[in-house]
């Protein structure tokens, strides 16, 4: 097993992670290295699925978006969170890469050229020794906000 995988690995057994768990705002799906699928349950209890690429792990941030495990694709723009005009509607942008990312600062893809964040959203950006629970607190906090409102169209 890689350093990154073994960090990874570690990473999920931390309390912190467990704990989001236990607390069913996150669950751990699979790990297919260099990829892992979290759910992320939404306040409707609709729950999000974000395939991350954890390579170079935690040095590196992960990146990723949401996953439709069924096709084994990124998801379909209808099934994305949709926005009630705040934040939401931008971290949840199935145009911004194609929506293999989230756009956020703490996202590896999404931090390049964002070098304003650094300053701006010091608090969002990856942080190694939070790990994955930083990425998962940041999407689950957008899901359970007033901002969010359900996707267009509803999962099958």
């Amino acid at each position: 097993m890689a350093p990154d995988e073994r960090a990874l690995e570690a990473d999920l057994a931390k309390p912190a992670f467990r704990l989001g768990e236990v607390e069913g705002r996150w669950r751990l799906i699979s790990i297919a290295w260099p990829h892992v699928m979290i759910g992320v349950t939404a306040k409707d209890g609709q729950e999000f699925v974000l395939r991350l690429d954890c390579s170079g792990f935690p040095q590196t941030p992960p990146t990723g978006g949401p996953w439709d495990p069924n096709r084994n694709a990124v998801l379909s723009a209808d099934r994305w969170p949709r926005s009630k005009g705040g934040r939401v509607g931008a971290v949840f942008n199935p145009g911004w890469k194609a929506g293999t990312a989230l756009y956020l600062p703490c996202d590896r893809e999404s931090i390049a050229g964002h070098d304003v964040w650094r300053t701006a959203m010091p608090s969002k950006i990856w942080r190694p020794t939070d790990g994955l629970v930083q990425y998962l607190e940041l999407v689950h906090e957008l899901l359970n906000s007033r901002d969010y409102a359900a996707p267009a169209c509803a999962a099958a």
